[in-house]
């Protein structure tokens, strides 16, 4: 059975990449677990896993340097469209970033993105909306200790 296909759609900048390399480590009606390398070759970042929370709206991957080492986690906000008669995911960025170090540190990013997306007409009002609120309920649960069951399904299926 072939795997799934999968694409990364961005609205800034705005472009939507079929993730061809990606490998699907696990699907189900929740998560979809992959493993990639970077796209372009970078000197910072080489490879990584993904956990798409498909009904929580949220995407927490774990950054890799070339010889293993964790970087941090990097947690997207994200909305998907599915079509099942292709079995292809659109999974969207809705741009509001967390970054979690493997120190504890948490970095909010691309706020200001929201802002230029919803001014631009790439980004709805509600889709404004269901970002922030989402980013909301990640960092609760950053806030309150419950990161380590986020990453589970990353330590599960590899």
């Amino acid at each position: 059975m072939a795997d799934p296909i999968l694409y990364r759609k961005r609205l800034i900048p705005e472009e939507c990449v079929l993730l061809k390399d990606d490998k699907f480590l696990y699907r189900d009606e929740k998560i979809i677990v992959t493993a990639w390398n970077t796209l372009k070759p970078r000197k910072d970042i080489h490879h990584g896993r993904s956990c798409y929370y498909l009904q929580k709206g949220i995407k927490v991957s774990r950054f890799y340097d070339a010889s293993d080492s964790l970087l941090y986690w990097y947690c997207d906000i994200v909305d998907y469209d599915y079509h099942e008669e292709t079995d292809t995911y659109i999974i969207t960025d809705l741009l509001a970033d967390v970054i979690v170090y493997p120190d504890g540190f948490v970095k909010v990013v691309d706020i200001d993105e929201l802002a230029t997306a919803r001014e631009s007409g790439l980004l709805s009002e509600d889709m404004l909306k269901e970002s922030l609120l989402t980013l909301n309920r990640l960092l609760q649960i950053i806030y309150d200790g419950g990161f380590d069951d986020l990453q589970k399904p990353l330590e599960t299926y590899f």
